[in-house]
């Protein structure tokens, strides 16, 4: 079994000396022996410890939680648990940082695509990006509910064809008219603008916004502030006002 000194210990898990010898007076790493000279020495056993009272350092438990944790019966399970939760927030915070890295590879993507830009068109970069997710889902949304409409388009006219039964289609029209309502306004009330000429983030009415003439990323609309008229960018505008 190796045996190491107080030094040695300290370097192993990447902590002073001072403070192996302090969890010895605190009683919570008290060494297997002492060598003839009075040195203390630690066994494989005490450097598992110290790597666990190092771990709930980190945790930001005091030396008294600690030292009670390890004077339980099965504190094996306690600190299971605590790592557990560490091991659940290590991996949040992966994933929002991923996602912050993510948002600046757009906005250096964006900045990339301005011959110029200004403070005014990081924001409406920023703005954009905050809320792409939220219209890339919308758009699935409304993508998937638009599937059973469109398979009942399709049988109502092969119906109609086959069996000269034309009912089928009214009735798909009326559920086409009604869905297509229903969606549109859904849509043009979670979805607003950016002016390219002042940058002010508008909604324009809903009969504007469904006639506009569009891309899948802008709409040709006027203003409300300045009263420009253009091709505007379509952001997420939140819940419905």
């Amino acid at each position: 079994m190796s045996k190491y000194t107080t030094g040695e210990l300290a370097k192993l898990c990447g902590v002073t000396v001072r403070t192996v010898q302090y969890y010895d007076t605190r009683g919570i790493l008290i060494p297997s022996e002492l060598s003839e000279g009075g040195r203390r020495l630690y066994s494989d056993d005490d450097l598992k410890r110290m790597k666990i009272i190092c771990f709930l350092r980190e945790l930001d438990l005091p030396i008294d939680a600690i030292s009670q944790i390890l004077k339980e019966e099965h504190p094996e399970k306690v600190i299971s648990l605590l790592i557990e939760q560490q091991e659940k927030a290590l991996s949040d915070e992966i994933s929002d940082k991923q996602e912050k890295l993510e948002k600046l590879c757009e906005l250096k993507n964006g900045l990339k695509s301005k011959a110029t830009f200004s403070l005014e068109s990081i924001g409406d970069i920023a703005v954009f990006m905050e809320g792409k997710k939220k219209l890339k889902k919308m758009r699935w949304m409304m993508i998937l509910t638009g599937i059973p409409v469109t398979a009942l388009q399709w049988f109502s006219i092969i119906f109609w064809i086959v069996r000269g039964i034309w009912w089928p289609f009214v009735i798909w029209a009326v559920v086409a008219i009604i869905w297509g309502t229903v969606v549109s306004r859904y849509y043009f009330n979670h979805v607003k603008y950016i002016c390219p000429e002042c940058h002010e983030v508008f909604k324009p009415t809903i009969r504007e916004a469904f006639w506009a003439n569009h891309t899948p990323t802008a709409r040709k609309l006027t203003c409300t502030a300045c009263g420009h008229k253009g091709f505007c960018v379509e952001v997420w505008g939140g819940e419905d006002e």
